[in-house]
């Protein structure tokens, strides 16, 4: 799960990472009065689940309130395209209105799980204010990590370590060294599966604060903690996905092809969409049903795929586990008759029932398309796409 900058700012700062003063602004004249106490220079920002906002043009300065209030009526409601939001954009609904600060240096800091070591993982660079992806590419070298043992937890001599190799020495030392503790702790405290600072800065006065914040959440440890769940923006995700979260279907992800994936296993279901790449195809999604012997459920999952406007086919994988392949087919039977548009489903079934799920496609009389293996069935799918493009 994601939240809003002015979100995360709020959860570090409440564990002692310094943050510039401002606030959330509700209209043009909120702008202003929050730009008049905080001294007339301020910065204006969009508030999206999205990179790059300054690019778009949706980070602002305004040097008086009067000007706060004109840049906060440009950028509220405006559709903001960046990067990370694909061609269509993200409509602005929240703006923050924050101090500008005597900037001297940007740096890069963030805390995440380093899936191959199984630990978190600090990552610091000078270059701040670019895309991270950018730096790795280009100059991976400017890029520093230090390994963090979750029992022992983020100690001094690793906080020396990239303060030295930022260049944060003397007077930075310890307010930098606090902030990097501080951050980790507010990572490790709320189940975040990403704690963000882009840029980091030093200001011309001496301090260490976070400029901008990005923090992503373990959506399996949501329940541990309510606080954070409460701050879940629909809005700004996809319309399929929230649909899928709320059917119980968590394992969605929309992207951006042409042929729907219903499969059974996260392995299973990466491996099919490399299949319908290598037959040609693009994937328009992300589905891990697990094992979801439930009718109803396949019929949702397969209901959400088929109203993508962009989906001319849809591939069914279902192979062992116990999932049941009876229910399966059930499901495929009872969301053809559903879906608002004809479009071609090609299943591949083995497992459990797959007799049963055998004649219940049979009998029915639908069009479903058949396939033994994998490489099989997703060459029927392109082609099927293909057909009814």
């Amino acid at each position: 799960m994601k939240i809003h900058e002015f979100q995360a700012k709020q959860i570090i700062a409440g564990f002692g990472v310094a943050v510039p003063k401002g606030r959330v602004a509700k209209s043009p004249d909120d702008a202003k009065a929050v730009a008049a106490e905080l001294g007339g220079k301020v910065v204006v920002k969009a508030q999206i689940h999205a990179g790059g906002r300054g690019k778009g043009g949706g980070v602002k300065l305004a040097n008086s309130p009067e000007e706060a209030a004109q840049v906060f009526s440009r950028i509220m409601g405006m559709q903001l395209v960046t990067h990370q939001t694909g061609p269509q954009g993200q409509k602005v609904k929240t703006v923050l209105v924050e101090e500008q600060m005597p900037i001297e240096r940007e740096l890069y800091l963030a805390v995440l799980i380093d899936g191959a070591a199984g630990r978190p993982v600090m990552m610091a660079s000078a270059a701040g204010g670019m895309e991270i992806e950018e730096v790795a590419a280009k100059t991976p070298e400017a890029i520093h990590r230090v390994s963090i043992d979750p029992v022992t937890g983020f100690q001094p001599h690793l906080a020396r370590e990239l303060c030295f190799a930022l260049g944060l020495t003397g007077d930075l030392m310890k307010p930098a060294t606090q902030l990097m503790t501080s951050l980790y702790d507010a990572f490790m405290a709320k189940d975040a599966s990403l704690a963000e600072i882009n840029p980091l800065v030093v200001t011309k006065d001496g301090r260490v604060l976070a400029l901008d914040a990005k923090m992503n959440f373990d959506d399996n440890a949501l329940f541990r903690h309510k606080e954070i769940e409460a701050l879940r923006d629909k809005d700004e995700e996809d319309p399929s996905e929230v649909e899928a979260s709320e059917k119980g279907i968590s394992n969605f992800i929309k992207l951006t092809g042409n042929i729907g994936c219903l499969v059974n296993g996260a392995g299973l279901a990466m491996a099919t969409m490399d299949a319908i790449k290598f037959a040609g195809g693009e994937p328009a999604n992300f589905l891990d049903i697990a094992t979801a012997n439930d009718v109803n459920k396949v019929v949702d999952a397969l209901l959400i795929i088929s109203r993508d406007p962009n989906v001319n086919a849809i591939l069914v994988n279902i192979f062992g586990g116990m999932a049941r392949v009876d229910i399966i087919a059930q499901g495929i039977i009872e969301a053809q008759k559903k879906m608002a548009k004809t479009v071609p489903v090609v299943a591949r079934l083995a497992g459990t029932n797959v007799e049963e799920g055998e004649r219940l496609i049979r009998e029915s009389g639908l069009p479903v398309i058949r396939a033994e293996e994998l490489g099989e069935a997703a060459k029927k799918a392109v082609e099927a796409a293909k057909a009814a493009a």
